[in-house]
């Protein structure tokens, strides 16, 4: 049986804080400033608490968070090239936020906006409206998250969303995790993805061929540490700064005569332990892409201590469609229409290796 409690502080800045708590005194913190998961507090194997994702030390930087720290973002995480794309025969221009291209949600981001908490004896419920227009976006979209914590160390997140006009979708947790609680980097970290193929990008980090891991530094079906991997000789590794890609999990192929969107079963995707605290943690989700992200562009980015963070000082495991999917042959499957609705759910699940 499933076991939590739920408890707020008073807003700071606008900002409202809410805690939700297992039978173990397992916490995570969540901000309705971007729906965003702010702390999680987690023993390792000594049953000593540290907090195991990245933040910002006061509370008001989340009002702008620049990095998407433990956001929700929408409407599209990740890039779409040019902030371009053509759905039902009309072309739409979205904001250009990351050079030439649209990067999770632009300026009117779900990681910028107000989430209204909602009753619910689940769990933790934040919903959004996001208007027609924003960021360039067609339609009102009705956004809602679900967090639950449960007694063995599982976070889930439910996500749901309807709309009155067709237009592209593509939700995602941005949390930067460090198993360690911070004390060092991740290069220790030990990861596995189950996938045999990722997103090879080109000099705007947009996914341009689906290439094979096998051999290369990019596969990790069996556990490899991190850090090694970031000084292999690869010309994506160059690019990215590191990894910053999109990795294409195994799936069930979607009914061809039914288009559109079809989530997949809630199957395990990766786990990353780090052995100096015994902290592992497992991704599960619904979703066809993984995009793992080294924490490449954290230089001088303010943190919770008294220095800013460095390259590689965190992680991100973003589960998603895949980047620019709407410029690509299985557009109609990121685009939500009226009548229909959009479903996903991706559990992370903290726990400790003896």
């Amino acid at each position: 049986m499933t076991h939590f409690t739920i408890s707020s502080t008073s807003a700071e800045h606008g900002v409202n804080l809410y805690t939700l708590r297992n039978a173990y005194g397992m916490r995570v913190i969540i901000s309705d400033r971007g729906a965003a998961m702010v702390s999680w507090w987690a023993p390792d194997r000594y049953g000593r608490e540290a907090d195991v994702l990245l933040g910002y030390q006061d509370i008001e930087r989340y009002i702008a968070n620049p990095a998407y720290f433990g956001s929700i973002v929408g409407r599209w995480g990740n890039r779409i090239a040019d902030g371009r794309f053509t759905m039902d025969g009309v072309d739409y221009q979205v904001d250009r936020n990351n050079g030439d291209n649209h990067l999770h949600g632009g300026e009117s981001g779900f990681h910028l906006m107000q989430w209204q908490v909602q009753p619910d004896p689940e769990g933790l419920r934040m919903t959004l409206v996001s208007p027609d227009g924003a960021a360039g976006f067609p339609g009102n979209v009705l956004a809602s998250v679900l967090y639950r914590l449960d007694d063995e160390g599982r976070l889930r997140i439910d996500y749901t969303a309807t709309t009155d006009a067709p237009t592209p979708l593509n939700l995602t947790s941005h949390g930067y995790f460090n198993l360690n609680g911070g004390c060092d980097n991740i290069c220790d970290h030990i990861l596995s993805i189950d996938a045999d193929t990722y997103l090879q990008v080109n000099s705007k980090l947009i996914p341009e061929r689906a290439a094979e891991v096998a051999g290369s530094a990019f596969d990790f079906r069996q556990p490899a540490p991190i850090g090694p991997r970031l000084s292999w000789p690869d010309e994506q590794l160059k690019i990215a700064g590191g990894f910053d890609h999109c990795y294409c999990l195994h799936r069930e192929e979607p009914d061809a005569a039914e288009p559109g969107r079809h989530p997949q079963a809630l199957r395990e995707v990766a786990t990353v332990y780090d052995p100096g605290s015994g902290r592992q943690l497992t991704v599960s989700t619904t979703e066809i892409g993984l995009q793992f992200y080294s924490g490449n562009f954290l230089k001088n980015v303010p943190g919770r201590g008294d220095k800013p963070y460095a390259p590689h000082d965190g992680f991100c495991l973003e589960a998603q469609a895949y980047p620019n999917q709407i410029n690509g042959p299985e557009a109609e499957a990121v685009i939500l229409r009226p009548g229909q609705v959009y479903r996903q759910t991706t559990v992370y699940r903290l726990s400790v290796r003896e």
